[in-house]
């Protein structure tokens, strides 16, 4: 693999770890063509493994013996950026984590039927736009048996830079896909949908008649607003974590991890 040394911001081939936005990398227009930005040897070692295409490697010097030695020697001919420390936050806009970046192909997303045709238990994610809270659920996702994650089109892509080094590659571990806000398709599907929200008359999490369910799709909200009325009026059941102390709700990720176990396939 060629190893390049770069001295300015303008080098050619590294626009990818700095001047390009999270859209422009996504490109919309030509999905085929999409790139992201995996951060961290654990993380762009989590999506070799599961198969994802190496397009570039960004990383400081002392690591191309180091930490990026193994991802280095796995991912063939493609070109190896390095520079100094300082050279390389510029390029970026932060320090590196860990000391390496991997740009890489971003898969074309699969079809609904596809993702959850042999799951028993489906995220749906709604309208969450929050990095952070993105990675946390998918982290969950994976640890806690869900099957496949849909997210609504105003929901924070996965495969954002952020989101998926919060995950820690939780992103690449579970199948996910984008899905319109009818849910038509998981009904289709022969999946029962359990709105997580706050209304008169939702059950506590803990309703038996909720492990027995098949095939359950698990829909969650934005912490602030939560999920739109018709989505809350369209599920086959809506579901309320009880609280104490008077507080009123979770953080959405953390609701995530609690509805995902409590709720798993027994």
């Amino acid at each position: 693999m060629p190893i390049i040394e770069i001295t300015s911001l303008d080098h050619s081939g590294v626009e990818v770890f700095g001047t390009l936005t999270e859209a422009q990398l996504r490109n919309r227009l030509e999905p085929d063509k999409g790139i992201f930005i995996a951060e961290s040897p654990k993380v762009i070692n989590v999506a070799l493994d599961a198969g994802y295409e190496p397009l570039s490697l960004l990383c400081e010097r002392r690591h191309i013996t180091g930490d990026a030695a193994r991802i280095i020697e796995r991912s063939g001919d493609i070109p190896v950026y390095t520079g100094d420390r300082e050279l390389l936050a510029s390029l970026t806009g932060y320090t590196l984590t860990r000391g390496v970046l991997c740009a890489m192909r971003r898969p074309v997303a699969p079809s609904v039927a596809q993702v959850c045709g042999n799951a028993r238990r489906v995220v749906v994610i709604d309208g969450v736009v929050d990095t952070t809270n993105i990675g946390a659920i998918f982290r969950s996702a994976a640890a806690l048996g869900i099957d496949a994650v849909l997210l609504t089109p105003d929901s924070c892509d996965p495969l954002n830079r952020r989101a998926v080094r919060v995950s820690m590659g939780s992103v690449f571990l579970v199948p996910w896909t984008w899905t319109d806000s009818s849910f038509s398709g998981l009904k289709k599907l022969g999946f029962k949908t359990a709105a997580m929200a706050l209304s008169d008359n939702s059950v506590s999490i803990d309703e038996p008649a909720l492990r027995d369910v098949e095939k359950l799709a698990i829909i969650m909200g934005t912490e602030g607003d939560g999920l739109p009325q018709a989505t809350i009026d369209h599920a086959d059941y809506v579901v309320r974590i009880p609280m104490a102390h008077n507080v009123d709700s979770l953080n959405v990720a953390a609701a995530a991890a609690v509805a995902f176990w409590e709720l798993r396939a027994r």
